[in-house]
């Protein structure tokens, strides 16, 4: 099994980073920035090399690939990212958590990040690039297309279909048999009860702020 390269020097980097070398049999070798945001050469006592020239340092046919990258523009610099180290001749790695309950029929693609306390339920199929942050629900039969970020606290139903580079904010729900269109962006709180035509934006409208200050509440 190879060593891994990843994209990034940030908090998404040093999570993946984390991950893999506590809890997957994959090594970190190194990690790779574009030329022009690289501000040393070493992360987490680590190299760092420009991207650029990652092949020269740390070859495909000796080294695997995964990118840490956030949802920045509907997951767009991701998807980019994992296209062009592909296209350098990389094989783009997953992260599976030990700590999601998973069944023997889980289908996924490549530089996905499935983190602890999922739960995917059977005949769920996951596309390339998707990242599920903690505690999410992946009811059955569901498929959530490439370039998703779930975040945490997630409820998708049995039968819903998340498309392309879509984003679910924390603790949103969608209704069973639900079609998400592609980059629909979901709320933190959102609640989805039909499908919703691409590039919708659903937002929830915060708890308000009460206008009587902390210090007048008698009963806490």
């Amino acid at each position: 099994m190879k060593d891994i390269v990843i994209f990034g020097a940030g908090d998404i980097a040093a999570l993946a980073d984390f991950y893999f070398t506590h809890d997957s049999p994959r090594r970190v070798a190194a990690f790779t920035v574009d030329a022009a945001f690289l501000s040393g050469d070493a992360f987490l006592g680590r190299p760092v090399v420009p991207f650029e020239t990652v092949g020269d340092h740390y070859p495909p046919d000796r080294f695997d690939f995964f990118v840490a990258v956030s949802y920045a523009r509907l997951n767009a610099v991701r998807a980019g990212k994992v296209a062009e180290a592909r296209a350098k001749g990389y094989e783009l790695v997953s992260y599976v958590s030990s700590r999601v309950t998973v069944f023997p029929d889980l289908s996924h693609g490549h530089n996905c990040f499935i983190l602890e306390n999922n739960v995917i339920q059977p005949f769920a199929r996951l596309g390339n690039n998707v990242t599920l942050w903690s505690g999410n629900h992946i009811g059955h039969h569901s498929v959530i297309e490439d370039d998703v970020f779930i975040a945490s606290h997630c409820v998708v139903s049995g039968g819903v279909r998340v498309g392309q580079a879509g984003f679910l904010g924390v603790n949103t729900t969608v209704r069973d048999h639900v079609t998400l269109g592609p980059r629909c962006v979901l709320g933190a709180g959102a609640l989805v009860l039909a499908d919703l035509p691409a590039e919708s934006v659903v937002a929830p409208r915060g708890t308000e702020v009460s206008p009587v200050p902390s210090h007048r509440l008698r009963r806490i």
